[in-house]
């Protein structure tokens, strides 16, 4: 037996291949999208909390995916037969085997899209919560973007796999390329001739789609980005339209006998693990209060009650003098959204949103809350300028160094225009000779007269800019104290051993003595 050449190129000519192609085209391409969005849903529903969202979810991926799709094909098409008012609908091949894919490809596409959402790093949600996003604010700015771009690769591979499938709707005689070459190997016996055409068909509808998908997802990458540095008249242009800062952080504006913040009998516990044990704590308005202490001693998990990141087990904490945060509050509830926007929260792993710019970063919170767009961009840059990053405002964060990305972190923070900011270990990731950069930053924030909670090992730091330097131990707080008293007296005796300096005579002059 002799392969027939010139029947085989023969059949690249034939008007009904095409179409059926473009039939193949538009079955794939409409399975895929919506198998893709109803995906999504169903991803969502199964990472829900609520069991009534969660449990329907499981059952459906678990029996859609159980299901071989030919079974499912013919079982779509011959439900007229159960239910006559679908005959309209599903007795045409082409909606019958849409939706067969459709439901079927929704529960593989639901595991897909699951993966990529558990991927998004825990700290990408603490950042909008810290800026007061709400919870489908997160999904739509942070999470499904950052989540989507992680899927891509997966989801145009699943895109070949339903071109590739659409051959089993051949067995309800939908006009596909499969049935085209059936029909005519059916009636010429040319089988290996045919069936070969068939397949270039196939691998050229996959192979046109795939490059476009794939370009798609090269755009996004963001790793293929180049980093496009401001040039000194670009700088100038963006200082002189940033607006001045408001001056809303300064101690003059603070005279108030009302402590801005105050902690009051706060408890937390991690299951058995009792981390905070009744902590009374109460900050003045332009205070600088650095905390201190061991590893483990609840310091991170004071200053994240703070903001809501971590729910309380009994206590209150009061904001402006007004109740802030209570035991039975809700983790997003709104008054805590409404208070959380005068907290500006700069973390240890800087968390800031990767697939945004840094200028996207520092304008997105106050964008959502209702800033106008170009108000919101000139206080970026000027923002920006005042940490020392205006020239790479359209550089993403990962072409930054860690410490560039800690102050775009700051400045993201102020963005908020806060009464109060809150550092936890701002240098604690950073290399050490980044780490000045950030000191800095923050000692002109402490000039300026805002009011900070940083939790530190920088002992030299929080001795020289705090105005009370509070020292935590086994989740009490053991002294809280100005600087001079803990380098003085004898009641800072402990907090000397754990910072290892000597004491030192009451002499506002003298340095510390490091052991």
């Amino acid at each position: 037996m002799q392969f027939d050449w010139s029947y085989f190129f023969s059949l690249f000519s034939l008007p009904d291949f095409w179409n059926a192609c473009v039939t193949v085209v538009q079955l794939s391409a409409l399975a895929w999208f919506i198998g893709m969005l109803l995906g999504f849903v169903l991803a969502t529903a199964k990472l829900s909390h609520s069991p009534l969202l969660r449990i329907p979810a499981a059952v459906y991926i678990w029996f859609f995916r159980s299901i071989p799709l030919l079974v499912l094909v013919v079982f779509v098409y011959n439900l007229p037969q159960l239910f006559p008012g679908s005959g309209p609908i599903l007795s045409n091949p082409f909606y019958s085997g849409l939706l067969a894919l459709v439901v079927t490809e929704a529960a593989y596409m639901a595991e897909i899209h699951r993966g990529g959402l558990i991927s998004v790093a825990k700290g990408q949600k603490e950042a909008g919560r810290a800026l007061g996003i709400g919870l489908f604010g997160m999904q739509r700015l942070i999470v499904i973007p950052q989540a989507f771009r992680i899927s891509l690769p997966t989801l145009i591979n699943e895109y070949i796999t339903v071109v590739k499938l659409t051959s089993l709707v051949s067995v309800i005689s939908l006009t596909e390329i499969l049935t085209v070459g059936q029909r005519l190997y059916a009636t010429n016996f040319l089988v290996m001739e045919t069936l070969a055409a068939v397949g270039v068909y196939y691998v050229l509808i996959v192979t046109v789609f795939g490059f476009f998908l794939q370009r798609l997802e090269r755009y996004l990458d963001l790793n293929f980005r180049k980093p496009h540095t401001l040039d000194d008249a670009a700088v100038a242009k963006f200082k002189a339209c940033a607006e001045a800062l408001p001056d809303s952080a300064r101690k003059a504006a603070g005279n108030n006998a009302t402590p801005i913040l105050q902690l009051k009998n706060i408890q937390k516990s991690y299951g058995t693990h009792k981390v905070l044990l009744g902590i009374d704590l109460s900050v003045d308005y332009g205070q600088v209060v650095s905390i201190i202490g061991p590893s483990g001693s609840g310091k991170t998990s004071l200053i994240r009650t703070v903001n809501g990141l971590e729910s309380i087990d009994s206590g209150d904490i009061l904001l402006f003098g007004e109740t802030f945060i209570e035991a039975s509050d809700k983790p997003n509830s709104a008054r805590l959204r409404k208070g959380v926007r005068h907290i500006g929260m700069v973390f240890q792993n800087f968390n800031l949103f990767p697939h945004r710019t840094i200028l996207d970063n520092v304008t997105l919170a106050p964008r959502y809350h209702g800033q106008p767009g170009e108000l919101s961009e000139h206080r970026a840059y000027a923002l920006l300028d005042k940490v020392g990053l205006l020239a790479h405002a359209h550089k993403y964060p990962h072409q930054l160094s860690g410490g560039q990305q800690q102050r775009v972190a700051i400045a993201r923070a102020l963005a908020m225009v806060p009464q109060i900011m809150v550092f936890d270990e701002p240098t604690s990731a950073l290399d050490p000779e980044l780490v000045n950069d950030v000191l800095n930053v923050i000692r002109d924030l402490a000039k300026e007269g805002m009011t900070m909670l940083i939790v530190t090992h920088e002992m030299d730091f929080a001795m020289s800019i705090s105005d009370r330097v509070i020292f935590m131990e086994n989740g009490n707080i053991q002294l809280d104290a100005a600087p001079d008293t803990i380098l003085c007296d004898a009641e800072g005796e402990r907090v000397r051993r754990f910072m290892g300096i000597a004491a030192r005579s009451p002499n506002p002059a003298a340095t510390v003595d490091l052991a």
